[in-house]
This record gives structure tokens, C-alpha cells and sequence, in this order.
């Protein structure tokens, strides 16, 4: 039911990004993201994550591109979010891209040659090894 909460949130993101960066529903969503995930991994280690050093950055862009949704700039404080987002959910990009390679469909399609050099990029892994 919380992941439903999260992903609804997401949802409402989206969908106030598609339909010409409508701010109440970006706002929706964002709160209801910022919810569910408090309910998700529990409001103390939500906010450890938020404060965590190494997260600083990413923390303090996220709720001032929220801030600049609020005061209805709706397409700058989602550049400013999606930015915070990069830097707080970066790490997990990797952990992700291998799960999707193991499920059946998904890791095929992720397995063909154009798609997985811009998976790998992506998902932070060096073009080559060092030998």
C-alpha cells in the first residue's frame, strides 16, 4: 500500500510535467512521494537520508526546487528537483539496472548492443575495465 502511496506520487509528477508543468499537481505529488517513502523506510531514517553529509547537496536541491513549485515555478523547480533527485537516488541507479537485467523481458531488451552501452552509461559503470 505505501510503495502504491510513492508511486502515485510519481504518477501525479508526471503527469503535472505532461500537462504543461501544472504546479498543484507536482505539488501533490511531491508530497505524496515525500510520504510515502517516510511510511515506506520510517520517518527517522527518512529523515538520516535527507540529512545525511554526502546527501547535503542533493537534500537542499530537492526541497528548494519543491519550494519553487510552490510559488508556481513550476519548470524551474523541476529542473532543481530532478537535479537534488539525481544526487540523493544516484547510488541506486546501478542496484536498479541489475535487477531489471535479471528479470526475463527486461534484461533481454537491456542486453542489446545500442541499449546497453546508454544502460551502462547510465547506470555509472566504467566503458572499460582497468586490466
Amino acid at each position: 500500500m505505501y510503495l502504491g502511496l510513492t508511486a502515485f506520487g510519481c504518477a501525479l509528477i508526471g503527469l503535472g510535467v505532461v500537462l504543461f508543468f501544472d504546479a498543484g499537481l507536482i505539488a501533490i505529488g511531491n508530497i505524496l512521494f515525500l510520504a510515502g517513502m517516510s511510511m515506506i523506510i520510517g520517518v527517522q531514517k527518512t529523515l538520516y537520508f535527507f540529512t545525511r553529509r554526502d546527501k547535503l547537496r542533493g537534500s537542499i536541491a530537492f526541497f528548494a526546487g519543491f519550494c519553487l513549485v510552490l510559488i508556481k515555478w513550476s519548470i524551474v523547480g523541476i529542473l532543481v528537483e530532478a537535479f537534488g533527485f539525481l544526487n540523493l537516488f544516484g547510488d541506486f541507479f546501478p542496484v536498479a539496472i541489475n535487477f531489471l537485467r535479471s528479470l526475463p523481458v527486461i534484461g533481454r531488451f537491456l542486453s542489446l548492443p545500442g541499449i546497453r552501452q546508454v544502460v551502462d552509461r547510465v547506470g555509472g559503470y566504467p566503458s572499460q575495465y582497468p586490466v
